[in-house]
């Protein structure tokens, strides 16, 4: 059994609402000529209160290669490639009613909040899935049987209220959208699929499974 992935920590369905302090307060700038004050004031912090809301994490499905099947004889190596089934692609950004906070900084804070093992994809990563789907190679073991191998991404989205703690300029309302793990999979059907740390995790391998291995497999009995 071979699995490769970035790291395994999908969360569905959550929704809370809680706060994280930045770690300084904030300046405020004087508003030029013919410029709106709040808006100058909003732009002067860089360090603010975020209230985050609406958290959703969701392990999407982005790729399948054809099933996979070693009839004959056992064999020490696989390369497959893996075919786009997601239609859409996915780039770290944020959209914001003011300016006050860069998407960079927000999706930092976000992170923060949900204690992520690793940081979140800040707005400089490239746009997921590739536009030519993956591709998977394995050169250890011996394969015999069936095998399915997809690829996944693990999204995550939130509201926020941010506070400039310098006063004087109105809340800020956004939203973050950004993933925590990207990556991909190859299993065997005949292993049945163990539960993730996490409600959601191995979603895209559950799905993976149902389409790829046969209705009788211990591995799509379990998806």
């Amino acid at each position: 059994m071979h699995e490769r992935a970035l790291r395994n920590t999908m969360v569905a369905g959550l929704a809370t609402t809680a706060l994280l302090l930045g770690t300084a307060g904030c300046t405020s700038g004087g508003s030029g000529e013919g410029k709106n004050d709040k808006q100058d004031k909003a732009a002067a912090c860089t360090q603010g209160t975020y209230a985050w809301s609406g958290v959703e994490r969701v392990e999407k499905l982005t790729g399948l290669a054809d099933p996979i099947t070693f009839r004959t004889k056992k064999t020490a190596s696989v390369a497959v490639d893996i075919k786009l089934v997601d239609s859409g692609t996915y780039k770290p950004h944020m959209t914001s009613t003011a300016p006050g906070v860069r998407a960079a900084d927000a999706i930092k804070a976000l992170g923060r909040y949900l204690r992520t093992d690793e940081p979140l994809a800040d707005p400089s990563a490239p746009a997921e899935p590739a536009d030519d789907g993956g591709y998977y190679s394995v050169h250890e073991g011996e394969f015999k049987g069936s095998y399915y191998a997809w690829s996944y991404i693990g999204l995550v989205e939130a509201d926020f209220t941010y506070t400039c703690r310098g006063g004087g300029a109105e809340p800020i309302q956004g939203h973050v959208l950004t993933w925590d793990d990207s990556g991909s999979g190859f299993m065997s059907c005949g292993d049945p699929i163990e539960d993730g740390a996490l409600p959601t995790s191995k979603a895209a391998e559950r799905a993976a499974a149902a389409k790829l291995c046969p209705a009788d497999s211990p591995a799509a009995k379990s998806a």
